[in-house]
């Protein structure tokens, strides 16, 4: 059964991707690619570390 699911997280992006995010519109709809980590070493919280993102239609 499909279900719509929300929630808030942490992110982060370095380099030129966090230049590419800095220029986009605010309020678009896009596609994330990326990996979770430990926010540091001893955290239970993560982080999601942005590697790449388009824009969805």
């Amino acid at each position: 059964m499909k279900r719509q699911v929300e929630f808030d997280m942490a992110a982060m992006a370095a380099g030129e991707i966090s230049g590419r995010l800095n220029r986009a519109a605010l309020g678009g709809t896009f596609r994330f690619t990326g990996f979770l980590a430990r926010r540091n070493r001893n955290s239970k919280s993560v982080v999601f570390h942005i590697v790449d993102f388009d824009l969805i239609g």
